[in-house]
């Protein structure tokens, strides 16, 4: 059967004292919203489709990438009046899912086993908790099946010590689910109409409730504010951690990585601390990352060696190149290999060619570097002429001594050694020197300025 997902997010969260809608919110790099979301499409899903309400424009700008329907729920009365809403754009014949935009960790084995052999049933995600305060209670007879939920404020005392409660996870057919949401009311303290009133009118009518558990119970944890957003970000964290380390990467301290999207690592990689990456990195056998490093959306080859304290976004490094301590890669940098860019060095939409180094203090922008070409300390290419950018070309084998500055559009030719000090504005011809600086002299009686009084 054809699975729909409806997720609900039209909650405001209070709780979060903020003017972002609570869904928007980001764990791991990516908005809550966003990781119920990718869970869904990791089910195969044929149709999202997501109930907003609070912050709605924002919403909807910020996840407009996302394949669904939405559908807006103007009043808040609660989550069965929400899943009513979302119904009218679901195709009925489906089966349905019901996620939650807040509760981002639910991991898709469970939600998989959830869904197995529901057919003509309703399937609930229940969890068991030390403390359920403030949880719909799972109500059983004496054969151990649900007959209904009540919720925190409508439980009496005994009901109150069912330690099993709802999850508020479920998945029923969909003209199963609209019949017994056309049923409900909103007779209780809250004057809401509870999504978790289906059950016991389905147990009433001898319709199978089949329940399932989470792996853990942080699947299922919601975050209503920034101490549980905090808590499940580390959670999080040490699952991807674990993974790596399981798959052969060696992390200086698992608690001290952050990964902030897709990460490809490969074994015998080690991650020292503090290690930040974000978006789709990857990383080749061999390769070290040094402490404090940021890498964002790049490419890092095999045996390379990442010292302390680099930022290296959008961008290529080759087999055994190295970067840093102290450099930054900016868009389109790409180092070929056995290359190196050392300390307080910054690479923005350049090639360094293989073998060549940049090892101190140099800005290097809009520049094709050919192979095994030293760039001395200081040096710069002055791409930017204020209006428009223009590009540098260094061949082959070049040495540009320390301070020059390469004033582009400028092409140095194969071979060329540039004094230091030089400043570089027309082509050259390979196989030369190339000095620019006036001779030196001494200025006798010369007196430095004086501050006027």
């Amino acid at each position: 059967m054809p699975l729909s997902v409806v997720i609900l997010a039209a909650g405001k969260g209070t709780r979060m004292k903020s003017s972002l809608p609570k869904v928007l919110h980001k764990l791991a790099g990516k908005a809550l919203l966003e990781h119920v979301y990718d869970a869904a499409r990791k089910l195969g899903a044929a149709e999202v489709v997501i109930v907003y309400g609070h912050g709605g424009d924002e919403v909807l700008k910020q996840c407009s990438h996302m394949d669904a329907s939405w559908v807006e729920q103007k009043q808040q009365l609660g989550t069965g009046h929400a899943v009513q809403h979302a119904l009218e754009a679901v195709n009925l014949d489906n089966d349905v899912l019901v996620l939650y935009g807040d509760v981002p960790l639910t991991q898709q084995h469970s939600l998989q086993q959830l869904l197995d052999d529901f057919e003509n049933k309703i399937a609930l995600m229940t969890v068991k908790l030390e403390n359920p305060t403030g949880y719909g209670r799972i109500m059983r007879n004496q054969h151990d099946q649900v007959i209904g939920i009540v919720e925190q404020k409508d439980a009496s005392d005994a009901q109150k010590q069912i330690n099993e409660v709802n999850t508020g996870i479920l998945a029923a057919n969909g003209r199963l689910l609209k019949n017994y949401l056309d049923q409900i009311n909103n007779n209780n303290a809250q004057g809401e109409y509870y999504l978790t009133d289906i059950f016991a009118l389905a147990a009433n009518d001898g319709i199978e409730i089949i329940s399932s558990h989470p792996s853990a119970a942080w699947e299922v944890e919601g975050v209503n504010n920034r101490l549980q957003l905090a808590m499940l970000e580390r959670i999080h964290q040490a699952n991807i951690a674990e993974q790596l380390m399981t798959d052969g990467v060696t992390l200086a301290d698992p608690a001290r990585i952050d990964v902030r999207g897709e990460a490809d690592i490969s074994s015998d990689v080690f991650i020292d601390v503090n290690v930040i990456l974000e978006g789709a990195v990857k990383i080749g056998s061999g390769s070290h990352i040094g402490a404090n490093s940021i890498i964002i959306n790049s490419v890092i080859g095999e045996n390379v060696k990442v010292y302390a304290n680099c930022i290296i976004e959008s961008a290529v490094v080759d087999n055994n190149a190295e970067v840093g301590p102290f450099a930054r890669l900016r868009p389109d940098a790409h180092l070929h290999s056995n290359s190196k860019v050392g300390n307080f060095v910054e690479i923005k939409k350049s090639v360094i060619g293989e073998g060549s180094k940049v090892n101190h203090l140099s800005y290097i922008g809009d520049t094709e570097m050919g192979k095994n070409v030293n760039i001395g300390a200081g040096t710069i290419t002055c791409n930017y002429d204020g209006a428009n950018k223009h590009k540098t070309v260094i061949k082959d084998n070049v040495f540009v001594g320390s301070d020059t500055q390469l004033v582009a559009p400028v092409t140095v030719g194969e071979n060329v050694t540039i004094g230091a000090g030089a400043t570089i504005t027309k082509n050259t011809e390979d196989n030369v020197l190339v000095i620019s600086r006036s001779p030196q002299k001494s200025i006798k009686g010369w007196e430095r300025p004086k501050k006027k009084i």
